[in-house]
């Protein structure tokens, strides 16, 4: 059995209103950000990668506008959702490996905190690293936050 790896992207803009979701994290001091779901863009990006090493299409697929009983899911929803469609499919989660891309927030003081949460939802290792874009791009002028995930697979005997 050949192990399989996918990867995932997602981004939003900044909203209005504080209470962000990230990694699975509340950051109520922060602006949320904008989006059909709770917009937390670690774990649509971990989705996203989930489906990908599965061949299972992607966020929009399985949870996109057009389907309103996902409208205002939290990122922990549609990660465990994920996961349950990617067993059912017949595979393992091995890990998956987040990076977020943004001038804020500050990951280090709640990386572990994150790690573990995601963890949890998704059965297996997930890891979580942050990085800013050196001030290019919309995450450099501060205007969302983006993340990249990976995933690796394997399909059950």
């Amino acid at each position: 059995m050949t192990s399989r790896t996918g990867i995932g992207f997602d981004s939003h803009r900044w909203g209005t209103t504080h209470g962000l979701h990230l990694a699975l994290l509340e950051w109520p001091e922060e602006l949320s950000l904008e989006g059909h779901s709770d917009a937390d863009v670690a774990a649509h990006a971990a989705c996203d990668a989930l489906f990908s090493a599965a061949g299972l299409g992607d966020v929009g697929t399985h949870f996109g506008t057009d389907r309103p009983e996902w409208e205002g899911a939290s990122g922990a929803q549609l990660l465990t959702e994920t996961c349950r469609i990617v067993r059912e499919a017949g595979f393992e989660i091995g890990n998956v490996a987040i990076v977020v891309v943004g001038n804020r927030p500050v990951m280090s003081p709640r990386r572990r905190e994150a790690e573990q949460a995601m963890s949890d939802c998704v059965g297996a290792p997930v890891s979580v690293s942050a990085t800013t874009s050196d001030g290019m791009g919309f995450t450099g002028r501060n205007e969302g936050v983006a993340a990249f995930a990976t995933a690796l697979v394997t399909p059950v005997a």
